[in-house]
Protein backbone atom coordinates (compact mmCIF):
# COMPACT_ATOMS: atom_id res chain seq x y z
CA UNK A 1 0.00 0.00 0.00
CA UNK A 2 1.26 3.66 -0.88
CA UNK A 3 0.30 5.16 2.55
CA UNK A 4 -2.67 6.79 3.91
CA UNK A 5 -5.05 8.50 2.53
CA UNK A 6 -4.33 6.00 -0.58
CA UNK A 7 -6.73 4.55 -2.81
CA UNK A 8 -5.69 0.82 -1.43
CA UNK A 9 -6.48 2.43 2.01
CA UNK A 10 -10.16 3.50 1.34
CA UNK A 11 -10.75 0.31 -0.65
CA UNK A 12 -8.97 -1.63 2.31
CA UNK A 13 -11.99 0.71 4.88
CA UNK A 14 -14.81 0.21 2.30
CA UNK A 15 -13.97 -3.67 2.82
CA UNK A 16 -14.25 -3.47 6.60
CA UNK A 17 -17.74 -1.86 6.13
CA UNK A 18 -18.97 -5.24 4.82
CA UNK A 19 -16.89 -7.85 6.96
CA UNK A 20 -14.99 -6.67 9.77
CA UNK A 21 -11.40 -7.67 9.28
CA UNK A 22 -11.48 -7.82 5.82
CA UNK A 23 -9.52 -4.22 5.15
CA UNK A 24 -6.94 -5.53 7.12
CA UNK A 25 -6.14 -8.87 5.15
CA UNK A 26 -6.19 -6.53 1.72
CA UNK A 27 -3.22 -4.88 3.64
CA UNK A 28 -1.48 -8.22 4.21
CA UNK A 29 -2.46 -7.80 7.91
CA UNK A 30 -3.34 -11.31 8.74
CA UNK A 31 -3.30 -11.05 13.11
CA UNK A 32 -5.09 -7.81 12.71
CA UNK A 33 -7.70 -8.85 10.46
CA UNK A 34 -8.23 -12.07 12.82
CA UNK A 35 -8.45 -10.00 15.58
CA UNK A 36 -11.01 -7.53 14.29
CA UNK A 37 -13.27 -10.23 13.17
CA UNK A 38 -13.08 -12.48 15.89
CA UNK A 39 -13.94 -9.99 18.49
CA UNK A 40 -16.53 -7.82 16.16
CA UNK A 41 -18.49 -11.44 15.50
CA UNK A 42 -18.18 -12.75 18.56
CA UNK A 43 -19.88 -9.44 20.11
CA UNK A 44 -22.59 -9.19 17.01
CA UNK A 45 -23.19 -12.88 17.87
CA UNK A 46 -24.19 -12.10 21.59
CA UNK A 47 -26.34 -9.19 20.97
CA UNK A 48 -28.77 -10.21 23.30
CA UNK A 49 -26.23 -9.18 26.13
CA UNK A 50 -26.42 -5.56 24.76
CA UNK A 51 -22.42 -4.62 26.65
CA UNK A 52 -20.45 -7.06 23.78
CA UNK A 53 -22.84 -5.64 20.84
CA UNK A 54 -22.07 -2.15 21.60
CA UNK A 55 -18.03 -3.19 22.02
CA UNK A 56 -18.22 -5.05 18.91
CA UNK A 57 -19.97 -1.99 17.49
CA UNK A 58 -16.51 0.42 18.79
CA UNK A 59 -14.32 -2.30 17.41
CA UNK A 60 -15.85 -2.52 14.35
CA UNK A 61 -15.62 1.14 13.92
CA UNK A 62 -11.90 1.39 14.79
CA UNK A 63 -10.99 -1.57 12.22
CA UNK A 64 -12.53 0.81 9.40
CA UNK A 65 -10.54 4.06 10.98
CA UNK A 66 -7.36 1.48 11.26
CA UNK A 67 -7.75 0.83 7.65
CA UNK A 68 -8.05 3.89 6.26
CA UNK A 69 -5.01 5.26 8.15
CA UNK A 70 -2.48 2.33 7.83
CA UNK A 71 0.60 3.14 6.35
CA UNK A 72 3.55 0.60 5.96
CA UNK A 73 6.76 0.83 7.84
CA UNK A 74 8.53 0.41 4.46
Amino acid sequence: MAGQGSGGNVIAAICNIFFPGLGQLVQGRILAALIFAIITFGGYALWFLVVPAIIAAVVHLWAIIDAAKYSSRE
